[in-house]
């Protein structure tokens, strides 16, 4: 009895599992160090195809929020290579300085006035009679809307621009992506230059950013004047003899305005712009 007792007391003990070995650590931390080493080739070779864009967002989010810090007396140097510079404004840069942007080797300002075909810049007025007042050469723009009538959008900039002898060209901004037909879009800002160069007796100057000008408009408006919008490169890639002004900044500083404003160079020397200028009336 005491042998079969031992031998049930055997059978019940519960039967103990066989210990597995111990994994090693190393396998997976060689694998992490592959996908950590991976993640960061991936990350240098994104940053080396795209480190301008990347460096102009840094720059423009730090921007932001140091805004106010600004004096309106900052100051960026202006680009070499060119002897003619300017800038373009809007209600957006708020009250301008002119006198004091004018001690700053700013030679011509083109002024916003219009949008779409309601839209009057509220500092229009201010910006066009004080930038004369100081002697920097001015010009006005209209802000494209692409989906509205081209006629109307002419109308409203004729209504609200008293262009004289003196000044430069109009100007037509062509950048709005948002658009329903790009041949509706061109018909558009064709019917507004006409309309507008038969108004002034002047050839309007066309604007526009590079990828905008390839993507919609090159080859549709060779015969009016460029204006180029192109950042964070040494030149446009654009042939010379394709633009006449270069808005190479966007983010630049002049001191008389307080925050960022938009610098171009106009290719050309001094005398050239002044040839620009809408010419007196023959008698």
């Amino acid at each position: 009895m005491c042998v079969t007792f031992a031998m049930a007391t055997l059978m019940n003990r519960p039967r103990r599992r066989p210990i597995a070995p111990r994994r090693s650590a190393a396998p997976r931390r060689r694998l992490l160090l592959l996908i950590g080493v991976g993640l960061l080739l991936a990350a240098l070779a994104f940053y080396g195809r795209y480190w301008r864009q990347i460096n102009r967002y840094a720059r423009l989010t730090y921007a932001k929020y140091t805004a106010h810090q600004l004096t309106g007396r900052e100051k960026t140097p202006l680009l070499t290579g060119y002897t003619v510079h300017g800038i373009d404004v809007s209600s957006y840069q708020g009250r301008i300085d002119w006198p004091e942007v004018a001690e700053h080797q700013v030679r011509f300002a083109f002024i916003k006035a219009t949008e779409g075909v309601t839209l009057r810049d509220s500092r229009f007025q201010r910006n066009w009679r004080e930038a004369r007042a100081v002697g920097i050469y001015r010009g006005a723009y209209h802000y494209f809307q692409p989906n509205y009538d081209g006629a109307q959008q002419a109308d409203l900039f004729v209504r609200n621009v008293p262009l004289t002898a003196g000044d430069l060209p109009p100007v037509l901004d062509v950048e709005d992506p948002k658009f329903h037909d790009v041949a509706v879009m061109r018909r558009n800002v064709a019917t507004w230059l006409r309309l507008i160069e038969r108004h002034y007796g002047v050839r309007p100057i066309l604007y526009t950013n590079y990828n905008f000008y390839k993507r919609h408009l090159a080859g549709h408006f060779d015969q009016y004047p460029l204006w180029l919008a192109h950042y964070e490169v040494e030149k446009p890639l654009l042939p010379r003899d394709k633009w006449i002004i270069w808005q190479h900044s966007d983010e630049s500083h002049v001191p008389g305005i307080r925050g960022p404003v938009d610098f171009n160079v106009f290719q050309g020397n001094f005398a050239m712009l002044l040839a620009m200028r809408i010419p007196e009336k023959a008698e």
